[in-house]
């Protein structure tokens, strides 16, 4: 996977509301997937579909506990994540036109 695929991962990962609900959550400290899905109103299915594309982008972390999995944010995957899109927009050096379009 090149650095682009992994980018896209994590970047979808905070291209959804409810996502963005869900990593607002928590903030608050770690949640059970049966807290979640009551705090969210959505069914586990929905619940598992959007905490996958959170575990897989390293934006959060699961804890297996008996039948029910405790998620959290994982630092160092949003500390990553932080780090990545500061290097995607940090201007380069300027680049010489070849064009025809003289101004």
């Amino acid at each position: 996977m090149d650095k682009y695929e992994k980018d896209a991962k994590v970047f979808k990962a905070f291209c959804d509301t409810k996502r963005l609900r869900i990593i607002d959550l928590l903030t608050q400290g770690e949640r059970c997937a049966c807290v979640l899905m009551e705090e969210m109103g959505m069914a586990q299915s929905a619940l598992s579909y959007h905490m996958k594309i959170l575990c897989e982008a390293g934006i959060v972390k699961a804890r297996p506990d008996g039948k029910w999995v405790h998620y959290s944010l994982d630092e160092a995957g949003i500390r990553s994540a932080s780090d990545r899109i500061l290097q995607i927009t940090a201007p380069k050096s300027e680049m010489s036109c070849h064009c025809n379009n003289k101004r």
